[in-house]
């Protein structure tokens, strides 16, 4: 006996049994395509790897501005420590020539009068020279340097060995650290002609 009833259950059951296989049913009991689920899984996916790539982002901006605000202030720190340099360099040929005024010798008794005063001045220079964080570069009997002289002549000297500074043209001064003016020398070298 034909039951036109029980043949559209079947058949509703079948369609029923292929849309499952193709169907995953959620927490709250909804079903849902896996294509759905997979399309999901993939943006998932997507939104995680976009999140991390925003967060190394930040923590590279984070770290560039940390590395900003030390250099900032290494800079800072630097300008204040060498802020009178460029004054100095200035100021010290006019010492240097100050210098040798007070030092010439004379047998004029009003002239030495007026030297012993500039004397005084000459040494307070000096004082205030050092108190600043300006020396002399040792120059005289040293081995030569050339990050602290440079070499006007050469010249040879039996009995003295080669690179060392037989007489100092120009005194060099450092600042601090850094060299205000470097040493102008006359250097023993051994003449190649006359090997």
């Amino acid at each position: 006996m034909y039951n036109r009833y029980r043949e559209e259950e079947k058949e509703l059951q079948e369609e029923t049994k292929a849309s499952t296989e193709n169907a995953v049913e959620v927490e709250d009991g909804e079903v849902v395509e896996v294509e759905e689920v997979e399309s999901s899984n993939e943006e998932i996916q997507k939104l995680q790897e976009e999140v991390k790539r925003l967060n190394e982002l930040h923590l590279r901006t984070l770290a560039d501005a940390e590395n900003f605000k030390r250099r900032l202030n290494e800079e800072r720190i630097r300008e204040r420590k060498y802020g009178s340099q460029s004054l100095l360099e200035k100021l010290i040929n006019v010492f240097d020539i100050f210098d040798k005024a007070v030092n010439i010798k004379t047998d004029d008794e009003k002239l030495k009068n007026f030297l012993i005063g500039f004397e005084m001045i000459n040494n307070q220079l000096k004082q205030i020279m050092t108190d600043e964080g300006i020396k002399k570069i040792e120059a005289v009997n040293q081995k030569f340097n050339p990050a602290y002289h440079h070499a006007l002549e050469v010249d040879y000297q039996e009995g003295v060995d080669e690179d060392i500074i037989l007489e100092e043209v120009q005194t060099g001064y450092m600042y601090k650290d850094r060299v205000l003016r470097p040493a102008l020398v006359k250097v023993n070298k051994i003449n190649k002609e006359e090997n």
